[in-house]
């Protein structure tokens, strides 16, 4: 009998899903991938077994593995010798414990594969990364693979292959144990340029050049565990204590999402998902959130359109808060906001402007530069680090932060006084700048123009901002603040909709752009106005390809590039929460179903989805897709639960906890 530390399951993945995974070229489909977190540190793991994208010590680092944008630039597989295709991949429930089975000819093997979390370890010196206050928990610093024979005989493989700094620095291989237990990776051209890699393993190593290798028989009941690590943390040194670290880890992450507030709901493990992959897009030592956990993954196939997202854009952020709040995941906005904090105080506590990104770190200068020797993700490229959009004028980031603050502070009905300047800071940017153009949420890299929704968004600031004047007791301010509130209201309503009563892209155009959704989702305008169902109805029917949403028409737009895209995954699912506002909550619900069975195996989305052949496209996991998804199906869930069709309506309060979820009134999607 199998111990239950690695019973087989039939719950995990179907192999119909795993069976002939999409390719691009020969790099695994994008959706292939699974996702690891500590909140220190990411990876992404194929279904073939192999580490195929790990930035060490940070996801902003330069990577260790980098197969994913190179075949030949660094990997970490353990399986099965001689096959690459599991029976089955889940993650194990309330957590990011990846689980693969595989079936071979001769026998069933199960590997587990975590980045390690454990107890507060910083006891007996401060921590030099961690700003935000101390938990319970930390990252162990470890990648951890443990596995196990469940039945019959099965050939293990261990093939461990880093190439430093973006494969452009070699790895060189040393054992550092008794016998061949353990293994250091170091940089060849400079040992202490860092960072050294300690392969731990009851295997035997074997170093073959760049590669460390292990191979064995293993038979029904036979475990083995292999740990990398990358500090001075302790690996384990046998597989009891592995299986006792991957339970600590598994424990930690049930501790959080337990927090939460779910629906018993089919769609519960969606938003759980989605949830947990917001949480591990987080970085515990300062409280920023990234956008996504990788760089360069393109757009479209072959294509330009590929950026670096491993950076907190305030936006996605705040965004990204909205949704864990609608879950009753809101401790995290505490640490994002003395982020942001940090971010717009200089060094003698002097204000600094609020910009449109900032590294992980609170880092300001993100200069873009491409890496030239790597072939890029099914050979598109460039494939650049950095991100050029840190110092753009994006006029809508007061608002969606502001917004954020407003949503998170209102239940307390108290503004933190160390918070009020900085707010204050970013209600005046936006009455100084709302006038003026930009380049939009979406950051095209056109000229300037008069967006319509970055208008919109500086509307939320003054009107957010005067609310929490008004609960900061600056009652004058507050009055001032919706004047101007006011003002910019008339202005869009006049140079923002056209002849046909549509929300356009921007002043005195005709085109569409998905970010108009955002017109009733801020409450710019009630749901029953005119004009809202308009410009969302135009939306759904000339702003999609096979009814997934486009952000914009790019040969109507001037983005500064060339080429095509795919669809926006945000963007549909803020459509299906405006069709659920304005009443169209069948229409919405198909358009849900539609999407979720575009998830990955895993529950995970990419930046984009290509409407012909639901392939996922861009950076993966992507933070604005699952906030949106939260968002979405909270809705609908909610609008078919609590009222008829067509007369829902989101309250703005939270009430009792002992409510029943689905006719609680918490904010829904954050903007209110």
């Amino acid at each position: 009998m199998p111990s239950p530390e690695h019973a087989p399951t039939d719950s995990g993945t179907p192999a119909s899903h795993a069976a002939a995974p999409r390719q691009e070229n020969n790099f695994p489909a994008i959706d292939d991938y699974a996702f690891l977190s500590d909140c220190e540190t990411t990876c992404l793991i194929a279904s073939n077994g192999s580490v195929e994208w790990m930035c060490v010590p940070r996801p902003d680092s330069p990577s260790i593995f980098g197969a994913l944008l190179d075949r030949s630039a660094g990997h970490f597989r353990v399986g099965p010798y001689g096959h690459r295709v599991p029976a089955a991949r889940r993650y194990l429930p309330g957590g990011m414990i990846l689980e693969t089975t595989w079936q071979t000819e001769t026998g069933w093997l199960i590997v587990r594969d975590a980045l390690v979390l454990g107890p507060w370890h910083s006891t007996e010196q401060r921590s030099r990364t961690h700003r935000r206050t101390p938990t319970d928990w930390d990252a162990g610093h470890m990648l951890l693979r443990t596995i196990k024979c469940v039945s019959g005989t099965v050939e293990l493989e261990l093939s461990c292959e880093p190439s430093f700094d973006y494969h452009r620095a070699v790895a060189s291989w040393e054992y550092t144990g008794k016998v061949y237990e353990e293994a250091t990776a170091v940089c060849t051209a400079d040992p202490t340029a860092g960072p050294n890699l300690v392969l731990t393993t009851d295997l035997r190593l074997g170093l073959e050049g760049r590669e460390a290798r292990a191979r064995t028989r293993m038979t029904e009941g036979d475990c083995a565990y292999v740990a990398l690590t990358w500090t001075e943390l302790p690996a384990p040194q046998n597989f009891d204590e592995a299986a006792d670290t991957m339970w600590t880890t598994i424990e930690c992450w049930r501790q959080w999402i337990t927090l939460g507030d779910f629906p018993d709901h089919p769609w519960r493990r969606f938003l759980q998902r989605s949830a947990l992959t917001l949480k591990g897009l987080t970085y515990a030592p300062t409280g920023a959130l990234m956008a996504a956990g990788t760089t360069s993954l393109p757009e479209a196939p072959g294509g330009e359109r590929n950026w670096d997202y491993r950076y907190s854009w305030v936006r996605d952020a705040s965004f990204a808060l909205w949704g864990l709040y609608t879950l009753g995941l809101d401790r995290e906005a505490d640490d994002f906001f003395a982020f942001l904090h940090d971010a717009t105080t200089g060094p003698d506590d002097e204000p600094v402007p609020l910009q449109v990104l900032y590294g992980i770190g609170g880092e300001t200068h993100l200069p873009e530069s491409t890496l030239d020797h790597l072939s890029g993700y099914g050979h598109a490229q460039p494939v650049r680090i950095g991100n050029g959009a840190y110092d753009q004028e994006q006029h809508d980031i007061w608002g969606t932060m502001l917004d954020a603050v407003y949503l998170h502070v209102k239940s307390r009905q108290h503004v933190p006084e160390t918070l009020w300047p900085m707010l204050k800071r970013q209600v005046d940017a936006a009455i100084a700048n709302w006038r003026k153009p930009d380049r939009s949420l979406w950051e095209v890299r056109g000229e300037p123009q008069h967006f319509t929704s970055s208008k919109v968004m500086c509307w939320v600031a003054l009107d957010r901002g005067a609310k929490l004047a008004e609960l900061h007791g600056q009652m004058t301010i507050s009055r001032q603040w919706h004047e101007i509130a006011r003002e910019i209201r008339a202005d869009i309503l006049t140079h923002g909709v056209d002849e046909h009563g549509r929300f356009t892209q921007v002043y005195g155009g005709t085109t569409l752009d998905a970010s108009l959704l955002l017109v009733v989702l801020t409450r710019f305008l009630p749901a029953d106005d005119p004009r809202v169902r308009a410009t969302v109805l135009a939306i759904a029917d000339e702003l999609t390809e096979n009814g997934l949403v486009l952000r914009y028409r790019t040969e109507s737009t001037d983005d500064g590039l060339s080429g095509t895209e795919g669809t926006f995954t945000i963007c549909s699912f803020w459509l299906v929460s405006a069709l659920v506002e304005i009443g169209e909550v069948n229409r919405a619900r198909v358009l849900c179903e539609r999407l979720l069975t575009h998830a990955s195996p895993l529950k995970l989305y990419a930046e984009e989805i290509d409407p012909h052949t639901g392939r996922h496209l861009g950076n993966y996991p992507q933070a604005f897709t699952h906030l949106a998804l939260i968002n979405a199906v909270t809705h609908l869930i909610r609008a078919e639960g609590a009222e008829p069709a067509g007369s829902f309506r989101p309250a703005h309060n939270k009430t009792n906890s002992s409510t029943p979820w689905r006719s609680r009134p918490r904010d829904i999607g954050g903007m209110r």
